[in-house]
């Protein structure tokens, strides 16, 4: 109805064209706006100054021949003092930033290793945002950010690096538990030398203890009984030991014991060899 009686509104964020004849004539601010059509005055189109988003899909190739679709996303507005540029001098916007954005990241991804690609996404962005700041403030558009939002490689690809991550990581992790084994084998064994360590000075000071008990039993032995000399205590001592030892198995209904030959004649080759056993230990300790 406004339109009929000459009158345009136009949305704020948002300017409108006017053309009188088919010429530009202004840009019109939001509002209402006096258009009368008798006169050959017309609404060419509007343009909107809010900030847009173009998400472009880029494939490429990187330096060791690996091919990734670089996925940047564009955020860009028109102009107003520059309002009729943008609506006259480009037919599809999108198109061209799209042009753009192939170019420069063809441009500067094959000269990156993969690695370096995700390193560099900053620079990539950066590069592609001159670029298009360059070419596109020409038509009245500004650039106001750019970003790389990802760089994805090929399925084939992934699934190989993240095989390779996994395998370095078990390679570390088989470093460290053969490490933890060969630490617990090392206090393993330094507790075994320990071990057999103390448990050679206990039989070194049982035996010696049992030496110095026959020793003063001996010599007391021997000088309370005169005319007995070391030999004959000793070989009683052996005897009186003997009959203990089968009066114990004796007295035990579950005993296991294991019988040598015994005898008078017998009990005097035990004592020599218990004896010699005995004094051998003895100089040993010594």
């Amino acid at each position: 109805m406004g339109q009929a009686f000459g009158c345009v509104q136009v949305d704020q964020s948002t300017v409108a064209v006017k053309e009188h004849f088919g010429k530009f004539e202004d840009v019109l601010e939001p509002g209402c706006h006096c258009l009368p059509w008798c006169f050959g005055y017309q609404l060419a189109g509007e343009l909107s100054l809010r900030v847009q988003q173009l998400d472009v899909r880029c494939e490429t190739k990187t330096k060791d021949n690996v091919f990734v679709t670089v996925v940047a996303s564009i955020q860009y507005r028109a102009l107003a003092e520059k309002a009729s540029d943008a609506f006259y001098k480009l037919s599809n916007t999108k198109e061209q930033i799209q042009a753009y954005v192939f170019d420069v990241i063809r441009a500067s991804v094959p000269k990156l290793d993969l690695d370096s690609a995700f390193e560099q996404k900053n620079d990539i962005a950066k590069a592609v945002e001159e670029e298009l700041e360059k070419a596109m403030s020409a038509y009245g558009y500004e650039i106001v950010q750019t970003l790389i939002v990802d760089i994805e490689p090929d399925a084939h690809v992934k699934r190989a690096m993240n095989e390779i991550n996994a395998a370095s990581r078990m390679r570390v992790a088989a470093n460290e538990k053969a490490e933890a084994e060969k630490i617990l084998q090392i206090k393993r064994a330094e507790g075994e030398a320990e071990s057999k360590y103390l448990s050679g000075l206990g039989i070194a000071r049982q035996r010696q203890a049992i030496v110095d008990g026959l020793r003063d039993s001996v010599l007391a032995f021997s000088e309370n009984v005169p005319g007995t000399t070391a030999k004959d205590v000793l070989d009683m001592v052996l005897v009186t030991q003997y009959f203990d030892t089968m009066k114990e198995i004796g007295a035990t209904s579950k005993s296991s014991a294991v019988f040598i030959p015994h005898g008078p004649g017998a009990v005097r080759d035990i004592s020599s060899q218990i004896r010699e056993g005995l004094l051998q230990a003895g100089s040993v300790e010594h």
